[in-house]
């Protein structure tokens, strides 16, 4: 063969195979370069999704005051979850699935905009609803208070009117009495008391026919005369008496005398005779029988 025509033949094979090469090394080169931005920009979107779902977390730990709001966020939240956990397993050179899932970001964006609009709509509201029931809630605290004023001062009017409708007992005195019904201070000999009192005048009380209930406790604390058929009403319950006495008020100073038999002496020490009328202790007479 003619080496005037191989020697160029070959030169030129070289230079073919040269640019080949260069041509491989410069596609190889931007090839790289392609992947590495697929790369970046992969990691980017990777980045915005985690962004979105911290707000979404941020939002579900926020008190929203409906369920069906809360749900739908709820989803949202899952479905951002489910996109990054793709986007992870999605290779960068996957250009399509890639752009497919940059658009799913723009769209749960705008939902997610959407439903911070309803939440701040809604806690405004709600603020504005609070800010009412704090008012409502004050209001009714001062009312209350008024009522429970008014309420204490009828009490107080009501009590003062019945304390003036009361009978009370202006005065007492004993007369310690033998068996002759005679005056004695010799205790051996006392058989009898006489109580000589007073109901002092009162024009507020209804007059008519009442009852008087004395309670004699002696030294011990026991109730003298004591009887289960003898009680009378007093503070919703029946307590029992020693004696009792009907008398006529006509709202007059009432002078009354009322007696109490003994078997035997009286036990020496300090007594206490306690008067009653119409469901009310209207005075207590303490008085000592010594020896």
């Amino acid at each position: 063969m003619n080496k005037k025509i191989v020697i160029p033949v070959i030169i030129i094979l070289l230079f073919g195979i040269a640019a080949l090469i260069f041509l491989n090394f410069r596609q190889r080169q931007e090839m790289n370069e392609v992947v590495e931005l697929m790369e970046y920009e992969k990691s980017e979107l990777q980045e915005e999704y985690e962004d979105l779902a911290i707000q979404f977390d941020g939002y579900q730990n926020m008190s929203i005051q409906n369920d069906s709001l809360q749900d739908l966020l709820s989803r949202e939240q899952q479905r951002v979850q489910d996109l990054l956990e793709e986007l992870r397993i999605t290779k960068a050179t996957n250009a399509r699935r890639i752009a497919e899932l940059k658009k799913e970001l723009a769209t749960v964006r705008a939902v997610m905009v959407e439903y911070v609009r309803q939440i701040d709509s809604l806690n405004a509201t709600n603020q504005r609803l609070t800010a009412e029931n704090q008012q409502y809630r004050q209001n009714n605290r001062q009312l209350a208070q008024h009522n429970e004023q008014l309420t204490q001062t009828n009490t107080q009017l009501t009590e003062t009117v019945l304390r003036a409708s009361m009978l009370e007992l202006n005065s007492c005195t004993l007369i310690t009495l033998n068996k002759n019904d005679r005056k004695t201070r010799i205790v051996s000999q006392i058989r009898k008391w006489q109580f000589d009192y007073t109901i002092a005048k009162n024009i507020t009380c209804d007059p008519g026919m009442k009852t008087l209930y004395v309670r004699l406790i002696d030294p011990n604390g026991n109730l003298l005369g004591e009887d289960p058929d003898k009680l009378f009403p007093f503070e919703n319950s029946e307590i029992g008496y020693t004696m009792a006495q009907d008398f006529e008020y006509a709202g007059e100073e009432f002078f009354g005398t009322i007696y109490w038999s003994l078997s035997e002496a009286p036990e020496t020490g300090y007594y206490n005779a306690d008067f009653f009328a119409d469901g009310n202790l209207i005075g207590s007479f303490p008085f000592q029988i010594k020896k």
